[in-house]
């Protein structure tokens, strides 16, 4: 199957061209950074799959399928974006499927499967994939806040806050079967047994009911007083983010732009404009999952000597936990090792200042002589 990339970011284009080559029924044609080159290409070049970011520098990543489309009738799309915002829109021009970036090897080899089951499909029984349906599938944010759409329906809206509570609870839990007992003891812990009992059936109801308008009312199983979530047709940030860290256990050349985009999807903490005091723990378990993936990139950059990325990557570390002394050598180092002498004398002073008005102490001695080695 021939397979055409169009992104306009060469660390994600690199990325994709890595991992499609590792796909055996794939023969990566062409990867373009703009429309124009793309077009061109097709005009001369079969091609079976185009993956397209929907915003392409100046292009307009709808109106590039569209144009490819013209050119080859048959030609199926998927679209890969940073924002899930895009999906109902996508949606007009009747792709495959949609992507929402960062991308997981499984998660693109079931998209290259669907792929070639329906080439084959279509050779067999000609059918027109123009008119074809695309595939319903639920977009799920939960990092820096909790929103779900669908692309057949966009945003879903909930009927009410316990509902949408039993969803996020479902979810964390990762497709796995869950007791009433222990839903009951996580959402309703203070309200008597019988009335907790006739919540949850009113928020289980309510979920349904909703998630019905979107074609995904069979998602949440119960059985034998147990409730989980499917999810076969979800896309969950939080779920592909530790995917996709887990995936890089070493950060190196091969991987380095795939790891860059995936530190820059992680845009907060699990459910953080919602207090459900049950996900503390998931909460702080992904937070570390995540402080330990940007220590690594970023002390990789920093051995790269790609100092002012492994500076962002830093400062960002330090913006959410400014006391961590690990994450404060690493930015004193970056600053030191780039000769900032400014930013590093400024940053020392700020967090001295911080750490004494707070917590009435001064810079451990490590922090203090690597600040002197480089001042």
């Amino acid at each position: 199957m021939k397979v055409l990339i169009v992104d306009d970011e060469p660390a994600m284009l690199l990325a994709m061209k890595r991992l499609l080559s590792n796909v055996e029924v794939v023969e990566l044609v062409g990867g373009f950074q703009t429309a124009s080159e793309a077009l061109e290409f097709v005009r001369e070049t079969d091609v079976d799959l185009a993956f397209l970011d929907i915003q392409i520098a100046e292009d307009n990543g709808l109106e590039l399928a569209r144009s490819l489309r013209a050119i080859c009738t048959d030609l199926d799309i998927v679209f890969v974006t940073s924002h899930a915002d895009y999906a109902f829109e996508a949606y007009d021009v009747y792709p495959l499927d949609y992507m929402v970036k960062p991308i997981s090897r499984n998660r693109l080899t079931q998209t290259i499967t669907r792929a070639a089951n329906k080439r084959s499909i279509s050779l067999d029984m000609d059918l027109d994939t123009e008119n074809a349906l695309p595939a319903n599938r639920l977009i799920i944010r939960g990092l820096g806040c909790f929103e779900v759409s669908s692309e057949q329906a966009g945003t879903l809206k909930w009927i009410s806050k316990k509902s949408m509570e039993l969803f996020a609870y479902l979810l964390v839990n990762q497709g796995k079967s869950v007791t009433k007992t222990r839903i009951l003891e996580d959402i309703f812990p203070e309200m008597p047994l019988k009335n907790a009992e006739v919540y949850l059936n009113t928020a289980v109801y309510q979920l349904r009911k909703v998630l019905s308008l979107h074609g995904f009312k069979e998602i949440v199983v119960s059985a034998q007083e147990q409730y989980r979530v499917l999810l076969e047709h979800a896309d969950v940030d939080f779920i592909q983010f530790e995917r996709a860290v887990t995936e890089i256990s070493d950060i190196n050349i091969a991987n380095e732009a795939m790891a860059i985009e995936l530190e820059k999807h992680f845009a907060g903490e699990l459910f953080e404009d919602k207090s459900f005091e049950w996900a503390s723990l998931e909460r702080e378990r992904l937070s570390i999952v995540y402080d330990s993936f940007a220590k690594r990139l970023a002390s990789w950059l920093l051995n790269q000597k790609r100092y002012r990325e492994a500076a962002h990557i830093a400062r960002r570390m330090v913006s959410r936990n400014e006391f961590e002394e690990e994450t404060t050598i690493l930015l004193l180092s970056i600053y030191g090792a780039m000769g900032d002498r400014q930013s590093l004398h400024q940053y020392y002073e700020h967090y001295s200042q911080s750490l004494f008005q707070e917590l009435g102490l001064k810079p451990s001695p490590v922090i203090q002589r690597l600040y002197e080695q480089y001042e």
